[in-house]
C-alpha cells in the first residue's frame, strides 16, 4: 500500500513538473520601437495571446534605437534557450542592414525565422492646414511651394521613410524628411503643424483621421482598404504599382532548437488565426497574417534580396 502511495505521488510530482516544463515560464518579447506604436501594439497583443495558448508569462521589452535594429542586435546577442525572441518590422530586417554600416547582424544567418505574423498597411495624411485633399493636388502644391514641405518618418530606413523617397522621386517633387525615434512624436508633430505630411501605419494614424487632426488623402495598398473605403490608393492616384505596406515577423535567435523554434510558431498560428484575436488585429489597424516557420524563412530571404536591390537604386545612405 505504502509503495503504491509513493509510487503514485512520484508520478504526479513528474507530470506536474512536465506541465511546468510546457508553461508557466517567463519570456521576453523584445520590440524596437517605443510604446504606443503598431509593432508595440501588436507585441502585447501576442503577449496576451501567447499566455493564454501556452501558459508562459511573456514580458515585453522596448528597445527603440536606429529604426528596429538596436532590439535586433540584442536579441542574435540572446542565449538560444526559446525565453528570448523578438516581433521585429520588415523594414529593421531586410532595409537597415542594406542601409547602415554598423548594423551588428546578419538577418539571414542570426536568427531562426519563426512567423510572420502581420501585415501593416500605411497610408498618406497631411495636416487639416494644407490646401490639398488628393495626392495630385499635394504634388502640385509641392511643385509651386519648394522647401516648404517637410514629412516624417519613424526612423531613417523605415517603410515610412524609405516609401516616401520612393514616392518623392517618381512624382519629382522635394519634401524634406525629418526622422524621428518612433512613430508618436512624429504624428504629434505633424498634428501640431511642424511637418505637414506623413505615411505611417493605420494604427498611429487612425484615432486622429477620424478626430479631425490629420486629413486622409491616400493607402498604400494595392486595393481600398475596408477601413478607409472611400479612399483612393497611391496606385489610383498617378502611381501604378506602387505599394506601401509593412510586415511584422517574430524571430528566435540563432541555434534556437527546433522544438522551441516549432512550439512558438504553432502558438502564434492558432493566436493569428482566433476569431476574437483577429478582431484586435483590425482594431490596430493590421491585418492577420499567418505562416509556418519554413514559409517564413522562404520569404525573408526573397524580400532580403528585393530591398538590397531598392536601396541600392535608391542612393539612400545612413551612419
Amino acid at each position: 500500500m505504502l509503495r503504491r502511495s509513493f509510487a503514485a505521488l512520484s508520478l504526479a510530482a513528474l507530470s506536474a513538473r512536465a506541465a511546468y516544463a510546457q508553461g508557466d515560464k517567463v519570456s521576453k518579447l523584445v520590440i524596437g520601437f517605443p510604446a504606443g506604436q503598431a509593432t508595440d501594439i501588436i507585441a502585447r497583443l501576442l503577449a496576451e495571446g501567447l499566455r493564454e495558448e501556452t501558459g508562459d508569462t511573456v514580458i515585453v521589452e522596448n528597445k527603440p534605437g536606429q529604426g528596429g535594429s538596436i532590439a535586433l542586435s540584442q536579441v542574435t546577442r540572446a542565449a538560444p534557450d526559446g525565453s528570448t525572441y523578438i516581433l521585429s518590422p520588415m523594414a529593421a530586417l531586410v532595409i537597415n542592414p542594406h542601409l547602415y554600416k554598423n548594423v551588428a547582424y546578419d538577418t539571414l544567418t542570426g536568427f531562426e525565422p519563426v512567423g510572420r505574423v502581420g501585415d501593416l498597411p500605411l497610408v498618406m495624411v497631411v495636416h487639416p492646414s494644407l490646401p490639398v485633399k488628393t495626392l495630385p493636388e499635394l504634388i502640385a502644391y509641392a511643385k509651386a511651394n519648394p522647401d516648404k514641405l517637410s514629412h516624417p518618418s519613424s526612423g531613417i530606413g523605415t517603410v515610412s521613410h524609405v516609401a516616401m523617397e520612393e514616392l518623392k522621386a517618381r512624382a519629382g517633387i522635394h519634401i524634406l524628411h525629418v526622422p524621428y525615434q518612433g512613430s508618436p512624436p512624429a504624428m504629434n508633430d505633424l498634428i501640431a503643424g511642424r511637418v505637414q505630411v506623413a505615411m505611417d501605419t493605420i494604427a498611429v494614424t487612425r484615432p486622429h483621421i477620424e478626430a479631425g487632426r490629420m486629413r486622409l488623402i491616400a493607402v498604400g495598398t494595392l486595393q481600398r482598404l475596408k477601413f478607409f473605403p472611400d479612399t483612393p490608393t497611391i496606385a489610383e492616384q498617378g502611381f501604378p504599382g506602387f505599394e506601401a505596406t509593412t510586415w511584422l515577423a517574430v524571430l528566435l535567435p540563432a541555434h534556437a532548437p527546433a522544438e522551441k523554434v516549432q512550439r512558438l510558431s504553432d502558438a502564434l498560428a492558432r493566436i493569428v488565426n482566433r476569431p476574437d484575436m483577429e478582431q484586435k488585429f483590425l482594431a490596430a489597424g493590421t491585418l492577420p497574417h499567418s505562416s509556418t516557420s519554413a514559409e517564413f524563412a522562404t520569404f525573408l530571404k526573397s524580400e532580403d534580396a528585393r530591398w538590397s536591390a531598392v536601396i541600392a537604386q535608391s542612393g539612400i545612405r545612413a551612419d
